[in-house]
Parts: structure tokens; C-alpha cells; sequence
């Protein structure tokens, strides 16, 4: 008897030994039924032995032992986004998932063996159901890892939109005190404490709401109006010199500098810009804005030692830094400040890159004057 005859004929067996395990694995709080269970390895055990009776050629067995991915319609994708769901609406981990896919490959085995046929055929066999089990696995595991991560984006979302109410009344309640004719020397110096404490958390609130809103599909939002790229520029000089007094920044503007832009955007790519040279370089900031046919192209540039190479690939991916920093100003430690700074770009239909060596940091921004 086939591996996939086997299966079929022994299914209520290998279904009493995967569902006695995946108990064992069901948190005591989990609502997940025994006929839950009992469903899903019928599901995916049945689609297994659908797969091993289907012919196979050497380049489709390529691809499964690279990993490629199922047609999303496909049968194994379908018992795995189910599976992967039911385990994660019911409290499994992605351990526990594994766990069971382990115990299914080695109930299978264990029991076939009994009846198996030996030699070369045997050994066939046991690949073609190794490959099928491990497929199956990576999808379910792929899509749970999926879920998993949206559900965290979510959550991430509406914590920041939600302590947006408070943070708001934190700051209207230090303005009005800090013109209450009354209020103490110490007590003004502490409301001011207060006020700039909270300017910096709705920096990061702000900066979190566009991280998850961009990781969750939703475009990054910008309304374009006449700009001139000269004065922004000078102000997000001026926005870090006031934190970071010491910081020597030089601007140097060519060109046309006029165009169509969302300005407090752009605003906001060039202080994190600066910010981070500011934060990891040493000497003089240069800005340059140069435009031509079309087009302005930005460069922030500082001395310091050299972002490792390995950083590189990754800099602009959310939640990563190249190195240890000085922790002061708005967003520090989060490590989204590059990566809005490429979603400001984007938005733009813009670019950002960055080269560092001995002779310095620069990250070069090109920007259409005119974006669609």
C-alpha cells in the first residue's frame, strides 16, 4: 500500500493521535474544540495525499525544496490560511504550530512503517510526504506570522490615534497656564518642562501613526501646494539649531527652488535628517538644495565615523538604527525617522539614498518639482 492509500485508510487513527497532541498544546482557556481539530487534520492530511498523487516533475520538486510559494488558490494554501487562522484566533503560538506539524510527520510515519513496503520505493514515498508536510507547514506558518504582524500594526495604530486626545489636553491645559499672571517662576519653568516633554511624545505618536499606517496599505497622505524649497530648508535649520544649540548647520541653495510640495512634510524629512546627523556625526551639517530641469535634489551631509556597511541594505527599513547614538530629541530610540523620511520621499515620487565613507555621510533626496 502507497503513502497516500495509507493515509486515506488510516485517516480516523492518524486523527486520534494529532488531535490527543494539539489538546495537550490548546492553552485551558482556548474555545478550540476536539471537532475542531479533528476537521483541520482531515483537511490537511487529505490535501497531502491529494499532492502525492499527483504527478510531479523534477522542477516542480525544485520549487517545493526551495520554498516558492503555492498559487494563492491552491489547495494547500486554502487547509493552511484556515489552519493558521483557527490556531491564532485560539491562542496557539507559532511554536505550538510547528509542534504540530511535527507530531503529524511523525504519527504518519511512525504508523506507516508498520505496512510500509521497503527500498527504493518506500524512500519516494517518505520524500514526497516530507515535502507536502513541509509545504503545507511554511504556508500556515507564513500566514500566521502575516496575521500576527497586522494585528500588532493595528494595535500599534489605534494606541497612538487614541493617546492623541490626552497628549492634546496636556498641551492646551500648559499654554493656559503658562499666561496665568500668577503662576510662580518654578511653577512656569515646570509647566514648560511639561509642554516640551509633551511636544516631543506627539512627535512619536505622529511618527508611529505613520508607521502604521504606511505598513498597513494606507498611502502616506500629502496635500501639494506652491513652495519654495529655500525656505524650508532654513526653517528645519532653524527647528534643530533651537534642540541642539551647539549644531553648526550650512545651507547652500542654487538653482530653481520652487515647486509643488507638501512643505510640513518635507519639513519633517529634513529636521529627522539633520536630527540624525546632529545625533551621530561630529563637526559642520551641510544642506544643499540645487534644482534643475525639473527637479531638486537635497543632500544632507556630516563628518563623523562611517555607517557600517552591513547597515546599509536596511537603513531605511522601520525600527532598525546603524549604531548606538546620543538619545536626546523627539522619536529617539524608535528608529522610524529614515523610514518616514523614504515615505516622505515616496509620497513625492521622490528617492532617497544614502553613502557613507572616511569622507563622510551624505543622504542625497531627489524630489520632481511637480510631482502628478
Amino acid at each position: 500500500m502507497n503513502l497516500a492509500d495509507f493515509i486515506e485508510a488510516d485517516l480516523p487513527g492518524l486523527i486520534d493521535d494529532w488531535t490527543r497532541y494539539a489538546l495537550v498544546l490548546s492553552q485551558e482557556e482556548s474555545q478550540l474544540t476536539e471537532m475542531q481539530l479533528r476537521d483541520s487534520a482531515a483537511d490537511i492530511l487529505g490535501a497531502i495525499a491529494t499532492d502525492m498523487r499527483e504527478t510531479q516533475s523534477a522542477g516542480q520538486q525544485e520549487s517545493k525544496s526551495r520554498g516558492d510559494k503555492e498559487e494563492p488558490n491552491s489547495a494547500f494554501n486554502r487547509v493552511a490560511r484556515l489552519h493558521a487562522e483557527d490556531r491564532l484566533s485560539h491562542g496557539f503560538s507559532i511554536d505550538d504550530v510547528v509542534a504540530e506539524f511535527r507530531s503529524l510527520r511523525a504519527t504518519v510515519l511512525r504508523r506507516w512503517q508498520k505496512t510500509s513496503p521497503s527500498g527504493a520505493a518506500a524512500f519516494e514515498e517518505m520524500i514526497r510526504f516530507n515535502e507536502a508536510i513541509d509545504q503545507v507547514l511554511a504556508e500556515s506558518v507564513r500566514h500566521y506570522a502575516h496575521r500576527t504582524e497586522r494585528i500588532r500594526d493595528l494595535f500599534a495604530g489605534v494606541l497612538a490615534h487614541d493617546l492623541r486626545s490626552p497628549l492634546g489636553a496636556i498641551l492646551n491645559a500648559g499654554e493656559v497656564l503658562l499666561h496665568d499672571e500668577g503662576l510662580s517662576a518654578g511653577g512656569a519653568r515646570a509647566v514648560a518642562f511639561v509642554q516640551r516633554g509633551a511636544m516631543r511624545m506627539k512627535q512619536m505618536i505622529d511618527d508611529l501613526l505613520i508607521f502604521t499606517r504606511t505598513r498597513l496599505g494606507d498611502a502616506l497622505p500629502v496635500s501639494f501646494t506652491p513652495q519654495d524649497m529655500g525656505r524650508i530648508c532654513r526653517d528645519a535649520a532653524d527647528e534643530v539649531r533651537a534642540s541642539y544649540p551647539n549644531a553648526h548647520i550650512e545651507l547652500r541653495l542654487a538653482g530653481e527652488l520652487r515647486g509643488r510640495w507638501d512643505g510640513s512634510r518635507l519639513s519633517q524629512l529634513l529636521v529627522n535628517l539633520l536630527t540624525n546627523a546632529v545625533r551621530y556625526g561630529t563637526g559642520p551639517i551641510v544642506v544643499e538644495a540645487a534644482g534643475h530641469d525639473g527637479q531638486v535634489t537635497l543632500v544632507v551631509s556630516n563628518e563623523g565615523n562611517p555607517i557600517p556597511e552591513h547597515a546599509l541594505p536596511t537603513l531605511f527599513d522601520p525600527l532598525t538604527r546603524a549604531g548606538p547614538a546620543d538619545r536626546r530629541g523627539t522619536a529617539a530610540g524608535m528608529g522610524l525617522g529614515l523610514y518616514i523620511c523614504r515615505c516622505i520621499a515616496s509620497a513625492h515620487q521622490g528617492t532617497i539614498g544614502v553613502a557613507s565613507s572616511e569622507n563622510g555621510t551624505f543622504f542625497t533626496v531627489c524630489l520632481p518639482c511637480s510631482p502628478a
